[in-house]
Order: structure tokens, then C-alpha cells, then sequence
């Protein structure tokens, strides 16, 4: 099976057809969210420039639509994890109900939902809702023997005692949306990839959940940041990505 490699496709047909079962040891998932079609915009905003709501077709699916596609690449998943194999799925209030039940009907035994409280989130728009500034991350496991390298979060974990020792990871992480020299812009300087997550998320999630030179797959690569982390930190990776601008865009940030 090849590994440090992005397969252009549909991450089903491509989890089901190129890699082979029980061969990864972590997935990190950050799907389509089905939000796109309002087409929200923010000109102007003094706290963090433009503001765009991802507004993608691959974003934009009938919800019975969108669930039989969160059934299929999860079980697509779950077919390619080693036993004791880790998932980490990223999403929202608008779909972890979705991604909940499919995982437990699939299977596998949820051990986490972590909070990633975004530090420069956008304020609120209508002025009829309290601000959005979470995001979660379903940690899942299948079967027994799940990898955690507990002191190893604990050495990265930026929180420290009263007296200056290591602390536990909580399930909340603080750090901004992707911003600066992390984040691909276009030539328009709007944001290449609508979703792009922070390395430091990732970081913390191959950190924890995988050994040096196991596999780790990423079944909507986007702008790359999985394959980034996971090279950088001594792991195998496999990116799957449907969008070939999106690949173009990953390959120019993966020039190792």
C-alpha cells in the first residue's frame, strides 16, 4: 500500500478500493459541514478584516443526502483502522448529531468530544444569537488497545499547575482560527481553503493518538495540514482529496 501520497477522489470509493483493511492507526476527518447556500459575507469588519461563510459546493447536500454520506465514510473508515485504531472527527453543533449516531452504530466506542474554543472568533451577525466560537472534535476508538501518549500531552500541554508542574490535558482547547503565515491565501488574498485547521490542533491529535511511522490518513486533505503535521512529526501519511485545486494547493506546501 502507498503511503505520502494524495489520491484525487471521492474518499469513499478511495477508502474502500486503495487502502487496505486494518492498515491505519489514526484518522483525522474534517468533512463537509453542509452549511454552504447563504451566501453570508462581512465586508469591512474591523476585528479580522473580510469575512466569508463557506459557501462550496461540496458543502451543499440534501440532508438525507448527507446522511447516508457521513454512514458511508465513516464505515469506509472504520473498515481501514486497526483494531485499537484512533478517529478524530471535526464538526459543529449542525452535524455532530449526525456523526455521533453513525459512529455508534458503526461501531466505535467514543472516549472524547473536545472543545476548540476559537480565541479571535467572528462576532455575531444578526445580533439575535449568542457568538459562535466552538467547534468540536469526536474522539473515537475501535475496539481495545487505543494508543494515548498521556506525558507526551502533558510536556505539550501550554497549561501548567500552580507550582509550575505538568497538567493533564483538558478536552478544551484555546487557540485561534488560522491566521497569519499559516494560513494560504489566494491571489485575491481571501483564504485558498474555506476550512483550513490550525497545525496546532493536529499536532495535538497525531501526538496523541499515533506512534513514529504508523499511518495516518486524512479523507479531506484540504490545504494539506494532516500530511504537514504527521511528516513533521516522523508518521506515514495518506491524504484523499477531492478537489484538484485544493491538491494543487497542499503539494506546494508539502515541498519537503
Amino acid at each position: 500500500m502507498k503511503t505520502n501520497i494524495i489520491y484525487n477522489g471521492d474518499c469513499i470509493k478511495i477508502l474502500n478500493d486503495k487502502i487496505l483493511p486494518g492498515s491505519v492507526s489514526l484518522i483525522f476527518a474534517d468533512p463537509p459541514y453542509n452549511l454552504s447556500g447563504n451566501g453570508l459575507k462581512w465586508k469591512g469588519n474591523k476585528t479580522g478584516g473580510d469575512w466569508y461563510m463557506v459557501d462550496e459546493k461540496w458543502d451543499k447536500m440534501p440532508e438525507k443526502k448527507y446522511f447516508k454520506f457521513t454512514q458511508d465514510w465513516i464505515k469506509a473508515s472504520y473498515r481501514v483502522l486497526k483494531e485499537g485504531g484512533s478517529i478524530y472527527i471535526s464538526c459543529t453543533y449542525h452535524n455532530i448529531g449526525e456523526i455521533l449516531v453513525v459512529l455508534k452504530k458503526t461501531g466505535f466506542k467514543i472516549n472524547n468530544i473536545i472543545t476548540w474554543q476559537k480565541t479571535n472568533a467572528m462576532p455575531n451577525m444578526t445580533k439575535r444569537l449568542f457568538t459562535h466560537s466552538t467547534e468540536f472534535i469526536v474522539w473515537a476508538v475501535k475496539g481495545k488497545g487505543w494508543v494515548f501518549n498521556y506525558e507526551d500531552l502533558k510536556k505539550l500541554n501550554p497549561e501548567r499547575q500552580k507550582n509550575g508542574s505538568l497538567k493533564q490535558m483538558r478536552d478544551v482547547w484555546q487557540f485561534p482560527l488560522v491566521q497569519g503565515k499559516e494560513r494560504l491565501r489566494g491571489k485575491d488574498g481571501r483564504a485558498l481553503h474555506p476550512t483550513q485547521k490550525p497545525e496546532e490542533m493536529l499536532k495535538r491529535i497525531v501526538l496523541a493518538s499515533s506512534k513514529e511511522d504508523d499511518v495516518v490518513l486524512d479523507p479531506f486533505l484540504g490545504s494539506g495540514t494532516t500530511a504537514v503535521v504527521a511528516h513533521r512529526l516522523g508518521r506515514k501519511w495518506i491524504g484523499i482529496e477531492k478537489e484538484k485545486s485544493y491538491i494543487k494547493a497542499a503539494q506546494y506546501r508539502m515541498s519537503f
